[in-house]
């Protein structure tokens, strides 16, 4: 067989560039200086590896990176990662200096349109100050009878588990907890998670197996607008659980169009999210119907399975220390004396053990279990010895976009994460980090510790609902 001459001259002409290219990458680029591997220095495959074959494992094969180069390392051709607790407040700095999010991480949210996608700057504060006012503490503390009632709701359920001798899945027990609180704060009115047998666990497990594709998403961006595109009966067939799923979304879906309609500009800081979202005085590509979908879906995910995660946690813990248990117990009783009683939400946070509970359990929750990427746009970052080039700015970068990590120029992007992960476990910090201690969040260290408790972020970017 002979081999066209046009093939071969592609074939050498693609060597060639990619030998080129990786011959820059580790020797000549900007990143060149900072320690840390090759073969992750000249291509993307490293991260592709770990995260898709192995299913979200480069979050370890970065610590280990770190173990072998220090605090700072070049994790990919343009990224770098910092592990330094006291240099967290660089990355993730106040609004007082900008900070973008990266074009080729954000498609891992898989909501293009939502507040946490997001890239520029300026663009995510207008959109954070369409929803601030809506997670202010003051509304939020409005709430509390909205909570109360779902907590006596699930109180009802676990008494009904106790009587039948049935296994409880607390973590599925706590998704249905705070997914109807957010849904009866968000929308309106609750779902109901908790008055369903199986706690709507059908919902929650058809969520988990497409996530599967969230690290597939970042490399090959266009799947989050593809994915919905398929056939439900070929959803069906592939994952049976998936078209409950689907009921799910557009259920949002629906709730979001009803809004649509409404002409009266929204004075009030209560009312709902989509009364929000849909308020007439926006630009009509703020109050699109994908845009208040993606921002839906995004504070109902968010709401819910984080928080349901640092119940679970802070339950557990106890449920296998009857002396933190007793002791918990004593201090509530100080302004819950008896079943019935209800307490403030002032007078509880200032029970210090209940504090710590609460810290402790957000601290080995870790928020989101991965890495979460800023790009400094106006300013050079210094770490130690080596020189971070900034990045540029919304009028050079074409923002709001999904661009596979593949496909940025190295040159006008430079991503620097840390990982709360790392942060949470780092023993100098937290002495027996695995160890669930409420003591070391009361006396006189604890404001000082406060300030490397990092579940939200921090910075223009925290997390919106902290409260």
């Amino acid at each position: 067989m002979i081999v066209p001459a046009s093939l071969i001259l592609l074939l050498a002409a693609t060597s060639a560039y990619l030998a080129a290219r990786t011959v820059y990458r580790i020797w000549f680029h900007p990143l060149s200086k900072i320690p840390g591997s090759k073969l992750a220095a000249a291509t993307h495959l490293v991260e592709f590896f770990y995260d898709v074959v192995c299913k979200g494992q480069f979050l370890f094969e970065i610590e280990r990176m770190h173990q072998e180069y220090g605090p700072i390392v070049r994790i990919n051709p343009r990224e770098v990662h910092i592990i330094d607790p006291r240099f967290y407040d660089e990355i993730y700095a106040s609004s007082a200096r900008r900070r973008n999010k990266d074009p080729a991480f954000v498609p891992i949210f898989g909501l293009p349109r939502c507040i946490a996608a997001t890239v520029d700057h300026d663009h995510h504060r207008f959109r954070r100050n369409i929803l601030s006012d809506f997670f202010s503490k003051k509304n939020v503390t409005g709430l509390t009878g909205v909570v109360d009632d779902r907590v006596y709701a699930l109180v009802r359920r676990l008494e009904e588990f106790c009587r039948s001798g049935e296994v409880l899945q607390l973590d599925d027990a706590m998704v249905a907890l705070t997914s109807d609180v957010i849904t009866h704060y968000c929308y309106g009115q609750s779902w109901d998670f908790l008055q369903s047998k199986a706690f709507r666990g059908e919902i929650r497990n058809a969520t988990q197996d497409l996530n599967a594709v969230v690290h597939l998403s970042r490399f090959f961006p266009w799947l989050g607008d593809a994915l919905p595109l398929i056939p439900e009966y070929i959803w069906r067939r592939l994952q049976p659980g998936i078209s409950v799923l689907f009921a799910y979304q557009q259920a949002v879906l629906d709730q979001a169009s009803e809004g649509m309609g409404r002409k009266k500009v929204l004075t009030s800081s209560r009312g709902t999210m989509f009364e929000r979202m849909t308020d007439p005085s926006l630009p009509a590509d703020e109050r699109a119907l994908r845009r208040i979908q993606d921002e839906a879906l995004e504070v109902l995910t968010a709401g819910t399975e984080t928080t349901a995660d640092v119940l679970t946690k802070a339950i557990y813990y106890l449920l296998h220390n009857d002396g933190m248990w007793q002791r918990l117990r004593a201090e509530l009783k100080q302004v819950l004396p008896s079943p019935s009683s209800t307490a403030t939400w002032s007078s509880l946070e200032q029970l210090p053990f209940l504090s710590g509970v609460v810290n402790e359990a957000l601290r080995l929750s870790y928020g989101l279990l991965i890495r979460l990427p800023r790009v400094a746009p106006c300013e050079t970052l210094r770490y130690r010895e080596y020189v971070i080039p900034p990045g540029v700015s919304s009028a050079q970068l074409r923002v709001d976009t999904y661009t596979p990590a593949w496909a940025i120029n190295a040159n006008v992007q430079t991503p620097v994460s840390s990982t709360s992960y790392f942060i949470h476990r780092d023993p100098t910090i937290f002495p027996n980090p695995d160890t669930f201690d409420p003591e070391r969040w009361i006396g006189d260290g604890a404001m000082a510790l406060k300030r490397f408790l990092v579940p939200f972020t921090k910075g223009s970017r925290i997390c919106l609902g902290m409260k």
